[in-house]
């Protein structure tokens, strides 16, 4: 485990900050950005969890908040240091496990019949910021991809997360009893 002795450093002061090799970049460089979204990300998460939901969905959140940690990292590397480090990884089994997680909770929640609003119980609107949040992880991620590698697991991770949180903000407002709030069009 990395041991932070000191939070400040004054070295992003000018605009620059380090990678995880040591590599100085902009701060508004595309893979600081990347990984600035998924810290963001793992943010809300956390706010959603804070706020409470069902017991199901905190288990499964708790462990998707160390995933994107792992993510994290993989994404503030560039693909010549990783082998230097001993960096957890996203891998193919993390996808898996959330597909079964969507395919498990729409078995419970059915099809979709409309289109629905964000919204509903303070823990399922919380749910759909972190869905938002996500889909522009995966935006700046793919936007990385063209410039740089990243983590083969990484953009398909980003895509299923986001759908599974938008599965689990169903699921909360179905825990909760609350109605979804449809989509009326031209109301």
């Amino acid at each position: 485990m990395p041991r932070l002795t000191k939070i400040y450093t004054k070295k992003g002061d000018q605009g620059q900050t380090s990678l995880g090799g040591g590599q100085r970049v902009p701060k508004d460089h595309l893979r600081v950005t990347a990984y600035g979204t998924v810290d963001e990300l793992n943010s809300q998460i956390g706010v959603a969890l804070a706020v409470g939901v069902c017991e199901q969905l905190a288990t499964v959140l708790s462990e998707v908040q160390n995933e994107l940690f792992d993510l994290g990292s993989d994404l503030a590397f560039v693909e010549e240091d990783k082998a230097a480090y001993k960096l957890p990884q996203i891998e193919a089994r993390h996808i898996e496990r959330l597909e079964d997680l969507i395919d498990e909770i729409t078995a419970t929640v059915g099809p979709l019949e409309n289109f629905i609003l964000p919204g509903g119980t303070l823990g399922s609107a919380q749910l759909h910021m972190a869905r938002t949040i996500c889909r522009r992880a995966e935006r700046d991620v793919a936007t990385l991809m063209r410039e740089e590698s990243v983590g083969a697991n990484v953009l398909a991770y980003l895509n299923r997360l986001s759908d599974a949180l938008f599965v689990m903000a169903r699921y909360e407002n179905l825990m909760q009893n609350e109605a979804e709030p449809l989509w009326r069009p031209g109301a």
